[in-house]
Formats: C-alpha cells, sequence, structure tokens
C-alpha cells in the first residue's frame, strides 16, 4: 500500500468516523441535511447512475477532492463505465475551466486504483 491508498483509506474511515459522531448529536438540522442528502442520490425520475454523474460533475466544478472521489467510486459502484466517467470529467472542465484541471488529475488517478482494487471505497453515502 502506498501513501496515496493509505491516505485514502484514512480519510474513508476518518469520515465514516466523524459522520456517526456527528449523527449522535441530537441536532435535528444536521440530520435532516444527511438524510436529505442520502435520499438526493435514491432512484426517483432520475436514476442513480445519473444522479450520481450529476454529483460528480458538481463535485468537480466545486472543486472538492473528496466529493469527486467519493462520487467516482459512487459512480463505479453504479455502473458507470471508464467512457462515460471521462465524458462526465468533461463537462467538468469545460463548464469548470482549467482550474479544474488537477481535480481531473487526482480524479482519474483514485478511478485508475479503483479499477485496479487498489484503493479503498468510499462507504456509504455520507457526502464529503
Amino acid at each position: 500500500m502506498d501513501e496515496h491508498d493509505d491516505r485514502v483509506k484514512q480519510f474513508t474511515e476518518f469520515r465514516q468516523r466523524m459522520n456517526q459522531r456527528i449523527l449522535d448529536e441530537p441536532n435535528q438540522v444536521v440530520r435532516r441535511f444527511f438524510s436529505l442528502d442520502t435520499q438526493t442520490y435514491q432512484a426517483g425520475a432520475l436514476d442513480v447512475k445519473t444522479k450520481e454523474l450529476c454529483g460528480l460533475v458538481a463535485s468537480m466544478v466545486l472543486r472538492c477532492d473528496d466529493c469527486i472521489s467519493y462520487h467516482v467510486a459512487q459512480c463505479r459502484d453504479a455502473g458507470v463505465n471508464r467512457a462515460e466517467m471521462f465524458e462526465a470529467f468533461s463537462i467538468g472542465l469545460v463548464v469548470g475551466g482549467s482550474i479544474v484541471i488537477p481535480h481531473l488529475r487526482r480524479a482519474v488517478d483514485f478511478l485508475d486504483r479503483l479499477e485496479t482494487g487498489d484503493a479503498a471505497t468510499p462507504g456509504a453515502h455520507d457526502h464529503g
């Protein structure tokens, strides 16, 4: 396991642990927001695959590496293939501009690692 894989694993474990810690608090606004986030990505008029691709593009435009990695993994779990992923990457790049390029590099690196089984897949939907 190299340093990048270790960081992915640490991030995933930290996010899951802290999300549980946050949800253990009796704050209804936080709980409702987390619930809304989960519900948003469930199948409805749009299927899960389409919703995750939308989440990926939005995360790229907003330049959130944690969210990008999360949605790359969720897209793969939803059956998005590499060609479809790169079309989503291209939309994020065109909408976000050249400032998205470093995030695109990290997204492709993460995708490569997922495809070869070298990266820990983020867990349940609990955003960034």
